[in-house]
């Protein structure tokens, strides 16, 4: 790894800790799943990152599927969250 590649990881993982922290600690359920979603963006980039600093052929395929899948089940849980969000504020409106 240059040392471009390596700032990048350790700015990386710098926000994975911090996304960490906010999961943990977070005041709502959104905060919590927003940064539920940026621990996988997060994910993602670093498994990227991986895969270009990486030499064999073998295992640039393999963390590129793997960040892939990880890119999918964020998508699917956002909008899962959010239309589980979206029913809820609407039996809230029935109610009154």
């Amino acid at each position: 790894m240059d040392k471009l590649n390596l700032l990048l990881a350790v700015f990386l993982l710098a926000n994975l800790l911090l996304a960490l922290w906010r999961v943990t600690r977070g005041p709502t359920p959104a905060d919590r799943l927003l940064a539920a979603l940026l621990f996988g963006t997060t994910g993602v980039a670093l498994l990227l990152l991986l895969a270009h600093a990486g030499g064999g052929m073998g295992l640039v395929a393999g963390l590129v599927d793997v960040a892939l899948v990880f890119a999918l089940l964020a998508a699917i849980t956002g909008t899962a969250f959010a239309l589980r969000a979206w029913r809820r504020e609407g039996e809230d409106d029935e109610r009154s």
